[in-house]
């Protein structure tokens, strides 16, 4: 398997692990020392720092209800990134945001994951 097709299949396991609520799946795809930094200003907001704390933090956020649909798995030389469009509704918000989850690599397992959102302050009143 090449480094690109690896790349595109830890992305898609990832999502898929999202997604199913398989969270000793994401475990799975982390260094023990892993990060997840996102933005905002909210009770997901900030650095996770180590797997477990990362595997929290998306255990936290689909409990909310999302729907992590995605669009795309992008790869770089030696990095991974999802498209996706994150969408919920509750009877007092309503979350409609694109965003791209950011993956550094590191032998063959995530390191670092950066989340860029479309909409904070959407965010901001979703995840309060």
């Amino acid at each position: 398997m090449t480094t690109h097709e690896a790349a595109l299949a830890l992305g898609r396991t990832f999502h898929q692990a999202l997604v199913s609520g398989d969270w000793e799946g994401i475990r799975a795809v982390l260094h023990d020392d892993a990060t997840w930094t996102l933005p905002g200003d909210n009770t997901i907001s900030g650095t996770a720092k180590g797997a477990d704390a990362v595997v929290e933090r998306a255990q936290r956020i689909a409990s909310y209800g999302l729907n992590f649909e995605l669009l795309h798995v992008l790869v770089s030389r030696e990095n991974m990134a999802l498209s996706l469009h994150n969408t919920a509704h509750r009877k007092d918000a309503v979350l409609d945001e694109h965003l791209t989850t950011a993956c550094r690599l590191r032998d063959g397992k995530i390191a670092s994951i950066e989340t860029y959102l479309s909409d904070v302050p959407g965010m901001n009143a979703f995840f309060v």
